[in-house]
Parts: C-alpha cells; sequence; structure tokens
C-alpha cells in the first residue's frame, strides 16, 4: 500500500497499516528529536509520545503532508519536554554518561587522527546546535539536516513561510559564527 492508504486505512483503526507508517518515519522522528534534544534516552521517549499521539489523533489528518503533520507533533513533544526540563531541572549520572557516549559510527578507513578529529567536530557541531534558540534550532534541523523544504517546514511547524526563512538564516548565521570559532576543527575546504 502507499502512503494514502495507509493513512486511511490507519484511520479505520488498522493498526498493522499505522505501524507501516511508524517503520516509514521512526528513524527520521528519532533523529530530529536527538538533535532537539540532545539525550539518546529522551529522544526515544519523545519518538514514542510522537507515534503514539499520532495514532490517537489519526482521525484529524485533514490530507495535505503527512510528514510535515507528524513533525508537527515531534515538534510540540520536543518543546513539551523542554519545557518540564525548565520547571524542574534535573542531570543525573546515566543521562550525562549516555550523553557522552552518543553513537560514532567508526569508519575502518579512517586514520586515528583522523577520527579524533571527526569526533571532535561532531561535538562541535552538537553544541553549536544545542545554542542555538528552539525555533532557530528546529528549522536548521528539519532544512539542513532532514531535508525539509521551507513549504514542509512552514507546514509542520505552523509557522509562515517568512518566518521560517528568517529563523533559517539567523540560525545559519549563528552556526556559522559559532563555527568560525573552531575553526581549526573544520576540513582544509571548509577554512577561511
Amino acid at each position: 500500500m502507499d502512503e494514502q492508504e495507509l493513512i486511511q486505512a490507519s484511520k479505520k483503526g488498522d493498526l498493522d497499516s499505522f505501524n507501516q507508517l511508524v517503520l516509514s518515519y521512526q528513524r527520521q522522528v528519532y533523529n530530529f528529536a536527538l538533535r532537539m534534544i540532545n539525550r539518546p534516552e529522551t529522544a526515544e521517549d519523545v519518538t514514542q509520545e510522537t507515534f503514539l499521539s499520532a495514532f490517537k489523533s489519526i482521525g484529524s489528518f485533514k490530507g495535505g503532508s503527512f510528514r510535515a503533520w507528524l513533525y508537527r507533533i515531534a515538534s510540540n513533544a520536543c518543546y513539551d519536554q523542554m519545557r518540564r526540563w525548565q520547571r524542574k531541572p534535573s542531570s543525573s549520572l546515566e543521562e550525562l554518561q549516555s550523553e557522552l557516549k552518543m553513537a560514532d559510527p567508526v569508519d575502518k578507513g579512517e586514520s586515528p587522527e583522523e577520527r579524533t578529529l571527526r569526533r571532535e567536530l561532531a561535538e562541535v557541531l552538537r553544541e553549536a546546535l544545542a545554542e542555538l534558540p528552539d525555533d532557530q534550532r528546529s528549522m536548521v534541523i528539519l532544512s539542513d539536516i532532514q531535508g525539509f523544504s521551507y513549504e514542509e517546514i512552514a507546514a509542520a511547524t505552523k509557522t509562515p513561510l517568512g518566518t521560517v526563512k528568517s529563523r533559517l538564516n539567523r540560525g545559519r548565521a549563528r552556526l556559522r559564527d559559532f563555527l568560525a570559532e573552531h575553526g581549526e576543527l573544520l576540513p582544509d575546504r571548509f577554512r577561511h
């Protein structure tokens, strides 16, 4: 079945059809949540919340981009989590350890020096994203990492197109400034 048929079957309560939709989008939603929240276990929870919420409200989906609708739910779940942290900040030792052990795929063809530089650059990029205001971070992640068009971002975030473009522009500028401060970690082709 194609996506529209899966959506229609899901609206009728077909759990198998909805599970197919989950399988299609779970990795993308998790990656978005991870970049927004920067904590793997919490990103897993947010991903699960997103799909539970989507299943409960699939009947209210009126058409258009299912992906944008799903990311709107994910975005709201991320913002809800961040608000909970602001109300009740806590950092357990387990959370801090899990942040340090974030996935780092090994490329067999790279030298130890290249791998170390790649890890340091990945950490700087995570820091740079974390430094962005929430609204700019979500725009950058959706556009530059998830590959959404401006129109899809506007639909997913229920934000006017002009606002999407300006937040994305400001977010990218902040990232450039942050990365310029750490230019020694950038590959030669990106150094000024």
